[in-house]
């Protein structure tokens, strides 16, 4: 089998999954657990994929201007600045960072 047919195999199953979603009975979806694991899981994909961005490098881990980005934002994050802000901040400390010799 060619790419073209593992992407057009997985457009499929991922239009597939995101029908059988649909199907869900909306009681199921009413339950505060499922509410609560769906925040979660949420959070904690969000939160993985970051940390991936931020210190790996291809199979490597990296340590680079990107922590010093990670760690503006987080203080952003934490003054409770919008989210514009939060990125600007992000790329201001990447900036000088890189400014400042760090890869």
């Amino acid at each position: 089998m060619n790419l073209w047919l593992w992407i057009l195999l997985a457009c499929v199953v991922a239009f597939l999954t995101k029908l059988a979603g649909y199907l869900v009975p909306a009681r199921w979806m009413d339950n505060p657990r499922m509410n609560r694991v769906a925040g979660t899981l949420t959070i904690g994909l969000l939160a993985s994929l970051t940390a991936v961005n931020t210190f790996a490098s291809g199979q490597e881990l990296a340590l680079d201007a990107r922590i010093v980005a990670l760690a503006a934002a987080a203080v952003a994050l934490l003054l409770r600045a919008p989210f514009l802000v939060v990125v600007l901040a992000g790329a201001v400390g990447a900036a000088l960072a890189r400014l400042a010799g760090m890869p």
